[in-house]
């Protein structure tokens, strides 16, 4: 959560539907590649070759200038890092030149966010995250998904992205100056299937122009397919932390924006006859450069700490009941429990202006038509706060809604949005009644205390295991799962004595 911006306005009853779109986000792509296939595929190619000259290089410049900002809007900003973004903006640049398109310039941010990703907009803007470096192992492994996303760019697959979208908004503005209903609706649900993302064909081509690249540049191939069995193995314990199945990966991780699978890039490294002879490796020249580097949330948008979220730059915390998975995102923390209970927090932006009460702005200005119950005044460790209950005709059936609000400032009020199944939430009140109780002022000592985590390299002694080593790490739980995902051993497998491990540190 950002210390300054205004989170959207959305109306009570939306938590439920922000999940069920957050998971369909991340299955959906998925189920549009798993349908391409045989005549499909014909099709697809066609349009993206009609698709791309709707676009020229001078409109792909323009579509990356706008999107940039936004992108850094949506993933934190650049990491503030100058000798990280120099080592792969040197690293990409030299991917490039090995490239089928060697005279592009490309443009390299290191994003601020703890999520695994990296994606391309047109005319060379390249973006990885500072979660992805992270996780890498090797030089190889982060050529393996820069080459990926150079192969996006060489290949123009987002002009033909956009392309698409030209062209399904034609075609449903013919349908209703024909006014032909049905098709127009087919031809909206349409342009969604083409926009969504890159097509299977796509991923499939920029696989296999990356393994080119990286054979050209001296690195192994093979480093692509371990990375992502790697990323497989990450993505599914981050789900179980935050409170998903394994397998629903976050909507903005790598796997969400590039369907991939390990297998797929070996069958397309078998294909471009590659057998992976050559191994500029580079492991440990790799980990000493990302020795140090920040993992997890930043300072800036706030720390959780088990079922503690605190702001250090805003001075305040609380704590989530047991049983709940605190997340943070960038305009929001929520916290997923047990029995279909949740938690939504976030910042009011009506509250720069609003100088009412703060019981008023829950029944007249958060809660607007809306009927609202047992609304009262709350003093909450010396701030005034305000709460009513809403009931909710969920998908999954009727849910009952505390809204609280708190004047942290005479410009802030921060907002807590408690909902569980109606049948338990009389069970549940007294919990949330604990968080709300829990929200307080940090010292100054306190939040200078605060600092954000590190990734931090230890080598193996002979008497040394995963348990051992995994002790180390400034975790809560899930110690050894936590440090095999981070390295990329598997269940079965042990450290090995003197090789250089990963740990995260205070």
């Amino acid at each position: 959560m950002r210390a300054i911006g205004t989170a959207p306005r959305l109306a009570a009853a939306r938590l439920f539907a922000a999940a069920v779109l957050a998971a369909a986000a991340a299955v959906f792509p998925a189920a549009v590649h798993a349908q391409s296939g045989g005549w499909l595929d014909g099709l697809t190619g066609a349009l993206d070759r009609l698709s791309e000259t709707l676009v020229t290089p001078e409109q792909e410049r323009q579509i990356a200038e706008t999107e940039h900002p936004k992108v850094l809007a949506q993933f934190g900003g650049e990491y503030d890092n100058p000798t990280i973004k120099d080592y792969v903006t040197e690293l990409v640049k030299a991917l490039g030149k090995a490239s089928d398109r060697p005279d592009i310039e490309y443009r390299v941010t290191v994003l601020n966010s703890p999520v695994v990703n990296a994606f391309a907009l047109p005319a060379g803007y390249v973006y990885t995250t500072r979660g992805l470096l992270a996780l890498c192992s090797s030089e190889a492994e982060l050529a393996g998904v820069m080459a990926h996303e150079i192969g996006h760019v060489t290949a123009r697959h987002t002009a033909q992205r956009y392309g698409r979208s030209v062209l399904a908004s034609g075609a449903s503005g013919l349908a209703g100056m024909l006014n032909m209903p049905m098709l127009q609706q087919a031809t909206e649900i349409g342009s969604q299937l083409w926009i969504q993302g890159f097509s299977r064909d796509q991923e499939f081509q920029a696989d296999q122009l990356g393994v080119a690249t990286m054979v050209r540049a001296g690195y192994d191939p093979k480093a692509m397919a371990s990375f992502l069995a790697k990323l497989q193995q990450y993505s599914e314990l981050q789900a179980t932390l935050a409170g998903r199945k394994p397998g629903e990966a976050d909507q903005f991780n790598l796997f969400a924006t590039h369907p991939r699978t390990a297998e797929r890039v070996e069958r397309a490294t078998e294909q471009a006859g590659h057998s992976g002879a050559k191994s500029r490796e580079e492991r440990d020249p790799y980990l000493r450069r990302i020795d140090g580097i920040m993992y997890g949330d930043d300072p800036d948008q706030g720390f959780v700490r088990g079922r503690v979220f605190a702001h250090p730059g805003m001075k305040f915390r609380f704590e989530a009941p047991e049983g709940f998975q605190l997340l943070n995102g960038s305009s929001d923390v929520t916290a997923a429990g047990p029995n279909g209970a949740a938690i939504r927090f976030d910042l009011a932006p009506e509250s720069q202006s609003y100088r009412g009460t703060v019981r008023s702005y829950v029944s007249d200005v958060w809660a607007r038509g809306q009927k609202l119950a047992s609304i009262e005044a709350l003093t909450v460790n010396g701030m005034e706060g305000g709460s009513g209950v809403l009931r909710l005709n969920a998908q999954s059936g009727p849910a009952d809604m505390r809204l609280t609000a708190i004047r942290f400032a005479p410009n802030l009020i921060f907002r807590f949005q408690f909902v569980a199944p109606s049948q338990s939430a009389a069970q549940v009140w007294p919990e949330f009644g604990t968080v709300t109780g829990s929200f307080r002022r940090l010292t100054d000592a306190e939040a200078a205390a605060m600092k954000p985590l590190r990734l931090r390299l230890v080598r193996a002694g002979r008497g040394d295991a995963v348990e051992t080593l995994a002790q180390r790490m400034a975790v809560n739980d899930r110690h050894a799962e936590r440090f095999r995902a981070l390295n990329g051993l598997k269940p079965d497998q042990q450290t090995a004595a003197g090789q250089t491990y990963k740990i995260v540190a205070e």
